[in-house]
């Protein structure tokens, strides 16, 4: 049989862990009491070395202490020294708690990309936008240079037909002409019925 390791350096009278480990198992809140005070370091320390964060650490010995008390009679001597079916459990619940910790940020972090991402219909508006600006400047091209500069001052920039005519020092009839003839030819480029 192995000899016990003493981290204090000074062996312990009385039973050993293992031995503890048993009388636990069968509910010796006293045993439970000589488990806690020789394992509660080395969990400590273990739980802390995964975790980094002294509160989390503490809160995650104290729940592998609760699970030593409970998970007691599932501990087999010949698969392993106490000590370590202990250790074990609390590295693997330290583990856990670290998962649980990044998996809680990652859904945090998905749900704040899509509080950012625009609603489908919100991008299928702009592409729509998109295409028709780009279907009127095709058309405004087909234009005549003269159509094309009398509907962009009257449509684009907001002027007046009669505005158009003295910025371009032509009379208003021919303003209007020039202006009919270009809204029906984008009409007609642009596939839209009168």
């Amino acid at each position: 049989m192995r000899e016990a390791v003493h981290i204090s350096g000074v062996p312990s009278s009385g039973p050993g862990l293992q031995d503890l480990l048993v009388q636990v198992a069968r509910g010796d809140q006293d045993a439970f009491t000589q488990v806690y005070d020789q394992v509660s370091g080395p969990v400590l320390g273990l739980v802390r070395s995964v975790l980094r964060d002294p509160a989390q650490s503490e809160e995650v010995a104290q729940e592998v202490l609760v699970e030593v008390w409970r998970t007691a009679p599932r501990y087999q001597p010949s698969r392993g020294g106490a000590m370590n079916w202990v250790l074990t459990l609390a590295h693997r619940r330290a583990v856990d708690r670290v998962r649980s910790a990044e998996a809680t940020a990652a859904r945090e972090h998905k749900a704040a990309l899509l509080d950012r991402t625009p609603d489908f219909d919100e991008v299928s508006e702009q592409v729509e936008s998109r295409l028709e600006r780009e279907q009127v400047r095709r058309c405004l091209r087909t234009l005549s240079e003269l159509q094309r500069e009398s509907v962009t001052l009257a449509y684009y920039r907001g002027l007046t037909y009669r505005e158009v005519g003295e910025l371009l020092s032509v009379p208003l009839g021919t303003i209007k002409t020039r202006l009919r003839d270009g809204l029906i030819r984008l009409r007609d480029c642009l596939g839209v019925n009168a």
